[in-house]
């Protein structure tokens, strides 16, 4: 539709409006005038339509990328607590996150919350480490009832067999 409308403006602004026998020095400044401001305001409307298409294209619901570095923190954080757990060793500490890459985003319902499932690569290592790992990752962010927080969602199974429950964890709000 947008390529139609430009289309239509490029050939409404070639063509000579108003096709008229020579008329009088002071009505063709007049209509040279009004030719342009005509031509002014169709070359507005365009680059205003091409804005709005342009926007329109990125996703709007995307969490900025303190949200994402702390969220993927946050998941290697407690997987690793869980793994040391269950072998009685002490935890390792926080990983430093960096470089995401986003492959894939969409808006999902978490229970009766707005999310974003996100998929991509990142890279990480833990505290004591210098190997730097890229892994892929698999995100679920349960976006706050006013838009001004993050958790990190967690899938935990079902309780009645039909719905998928959900455990969250508060993002720190120094990261947005």
């Amino acid at each position: 539709m947008l390529s139609k409308f430009i289309q239509l403006a490029t050939i409404v602004v070639s063509i000579d409006w108003l096709l008229m026998p020579p008329a009088p020095p002071s009505l063709n400044v007049w209509m040279r005038s009004l030719k342009r401001s005509v031509q002014r305001v169709l070359v507005v409307c365009v680059l205003l339509l091409l804005n709005l298409g342009l926007t329109g294209c990125g996703p709007a619901d995307q969490p900025p990328r303190g949200v994402l570095l702390k969220a993927l923190g946050l998941q290697i954080q407690l997987t690793q607590t869980a793994i040391a757990q269950s072998l009685e060793l002490d935890p390792v500490g926080v990983p430093e996150v960096s470089r995401v890459r986003i492959e894939e985003q969409e808006s999902i319902r978490l229970g009766e919350q707005r999310g974003i499932h996100l998929t991509g690569r990142f890279d990480w290592r833990l505290p004591a480490d210098s190997v730097r790992v890229d892994s892929p990752f698999e995100l679920f962010l349960e976006r706050g009832e006013r838009g001004q927080s993050w958790r990190l969602a967690r899938p935990v199974g079902s309780s009645d067999g039909t719905s998928q429950d959900w455990i969250t964890h508060p993002l720190p709000i120094d990261s947005l």
